[in-house]
Protein backbone atom coordinates (compact mmCIF):
# COMPACT_ATOMS: atom_id res chain seq x y z
CA UNK A 1 0.00 0.00 0.00
CA UNK A 2 1.69 3.65 -1.03
CA UNK A 3 1.51 6.47 0.73
CA UNK A 4 -1.16 8.02 1.51
CA UNK A 5 -1.31 11.43 -0.24
CA UNK A 6 -3.01 14.53 1.65
CA UNK A 7 -3.18 17.84 0.49
CA UNK A 8 -0.93 17.10 -2.51
CA UNK A 9 1.93 15.73 0.14
CA UNK A 10 2.91 12.26 0.71
CA UNK A 11 1.19 11.55 4.24
CA UNK A 12 3.70 9.88 6.98
CA UNK A 13 2.62 7.65 9.86
CA UNK A 14 4.30 7.13 12.74
CA UNK A 15 4.53 3.53 14.62
CA UNK A 16 1.75 1.32 14.54
CA UNK A 17 -1.89 2.34 14.92
CA UNK A 18 -3.04 3.14 19.11
CA UNK A 19 -1.25 4.28 21.56
CA UNK A 20 2.08 3.81 20.09
CA UNK A 21 1.55 6.46 17.40
CA UNK A 22 -0.42 8.88 19.99
CA UNK A 23 2.99 8.46 21.52
CA UNK A 24 5.27 9.52 18.61
CA UNK A 25 2.92 11.95 17.29
CA UNK A 26 2.88 14.11 20.84
CA UNK A 27 6.88 13.57 20.62
CA UNK A 28 6.70 15.33 17.56
CA UNK A 29 4.44 17.74 18.43
CA UNK A 30 5.86 18.58 21.29
CA UNK A 31 9.37 18.98 19.79
CA UNK A 32 11.16 16.56 21.03
CA UNK A 33 11.10 13.86 18.06
CA UNK A 34 12.82 15.13 15.16
CA UNK A 35 14.13 12.45 13.30
CA UNK A 36 12.36 8.92 11.74
CA UNK A 37 13.83 5.82 10.68
CA UNK A 38 12.08 3.23 7.98
CA UNK A 39 13.64 -0.04 6.40
CA UNK A 40 14.80 0.48 2.59
CA UNK A 41 13.17 -2.99 1.54
CA UNK A 42 9.46 -3.26 3.51
CA UNK A 43 8.82 0.37 3.81
CA UNK A 44 9.86 1.91 0.64
CA UNK A 45 11.24 -0.84 -2.22
CA UNK A 46 8.22 -3.30 -1.52
CA UNK A 47 5.64 0.08 -1.19
CA UNK A 48 6.46 1.09 -4.02
CA UNK A 49 7.55 4.78 -3.13
CA UNK A 50 10.84 7.13 -3.36
CA UNK A 51 12.73 7.98 -0.08
CA UNK A 52 12.07 11.49 1.36
CA UNK A 53 14.15 14.20 -0.22
CA UNK A 54 15.41 17.21 1.59
CA UNK A 55 12.73 20.43 1.52
CA UNK A 56 9.80 17.67 0.92
CA UNK A 57 6.94 18.50 3.55
CA UNK A 58 5.31 15.31 4.56
CA UNK A 59 1.41 15.24 6.45
CA UNK A 60 1.79 13.71 9.64
CA UNK A 61 -1.26 11.50 10.76
CA UNK A 62 -3.21 10.38 13.57
CA UNK A 63 -5.07 7.22 14.27
CA UNK A 64 -8.19 8.72 12.14
CA UNK A 65 -5.58 9.27 8.96
CA UNK A 66 -6.39 12.95 9.81
CA UNK A 67 -3.60 15.51 9.19
CA UNK A 68 -2.13 16.98 12.59
CA UNK A 69 0.88 18.26 11.16
CA UNK A 70 3.86 19.20 8.66
CA UNK A 71 6.67 18.26 8.76
CA UNK A 72 9.58 19.22 6.61
CA UNK A 73 12.95 17.00 5.40
CA UNK A 74 16.14 18.33 6.39
CA UNK A 75 18.32 15.47 6.26
CA UNK A 76 18.35 11.59 5.03
CA UNK A 77 20.78 8.81 4.83
CA UNK A 78 20.36 5.41 3.79
CA UNK A 79 22.38 3.22 6.57
CA UNK A 80 23.35 -0.57 7.66
CA UNK A 81 21.52 -1.45 10.52
CA UNK A 82 24.24 -2.03 12.26
CA UNK A 83 26.03 2.06 11.80
CA UNK A 84 22.91 4.01 12.85
CA UNK A 85 24.53 6.63 15.21
CA UNK A 86 23.82 8.10 18.34
CA UNK A 87 23.45 11.38 16.68
CA UNK A 88 20.04 9.94 14.88
CA UNK A 89 18.76 8.75 18.38
CA UNK A 90 19.11 11.58 19.60
CA UNK A 91 16.94 13.22 17.28
CA UNK A 92 14.51 10.36 17.47
CA UNK A 93 13.58 11.30 21.08
CA UNK A 94 12.36 7.55 21.31
CA UNK A 95 14.66 5.09 24.52
CA UNK A 96 17.12 6.34 26.38
CA UNK A 97 18.62 8.32 23.32
CA UNK A 98 22.27 6.05 22.19
CA UNK A 99 23.03 4.44 19.32
CA UNK A 100 22.74 0.95 21.03
CA UNK A 101 19.17 1.77 22.37
CA UNK A 102 18.33 2.51 19.15
CA UNK A 103 18.88 -1.08 17.48
CA UNK A 104 17.54 -2.99 20.11
CA UNK A 105 14.63 -1.40 20.41
CA UNK A 106 13.64 -1.03 16.73
CA UNK A 107 15.18 -4.79 16.47
CA UNK A 108 12.53 -5.58 19.15
CA UNK A 109 9.75 -3.77 17.42
CA UNK A 110 10.73 -4.63 13.41
CA UNK A 111 10.61 -8.32 14.59
CA UNK A 112 7.70 -8.08 16.69
CA UNK A 113 5.78 -7.22 13.41
CA UNK A 114 8.11 -9.82 11.69
CA UNK A 115 10.80 -8.34 9.94
CA UNK A 116 14.32 -9.65 10.34
CA UNK A 117 16.87 -7.11 10.66
CA UNK A 118 20.25 -7.78 10.54
CA UNK A 119 23.38 -6.13 11.07
CA UNK A 120 23.73 -4.94 7.64
CA UNK A 121 19.84 -4.49 6.80
CA UNK A 122 19.50 -0.96 4.94
CA UNK A 123 17.40 1.46 7.43
CA UNK A 124 16.67 5.51 5.67
CA UNK A 125 16.81 7.53 8.70
CA UNK A 126 14.77 10.69 8.22
CA UNK A 127 15.49 14.43 9.95
CA UNK A 128 12.68 16.67 9.81
CA UNK A 129 11.17 19.83 11.43
CA UNK A 130 7.58 20.79 12.32
CA UNK A 131 6.35 23.20 10.01
CA UNK A 132 3.09 23.64 11.50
Amino acid sequence: MAFLRVNGLRSIAFGTPGQMRDWLNDLIINGNKRATAGLLKEDYFDEGEDIEFVGEKLAILDNQQKTIGIVKVTRVEVLDFKDVPTEFALAEAEGDLSGDDFRQSHLKFWNSIGIEVLSDTKVVTVYFDLEK
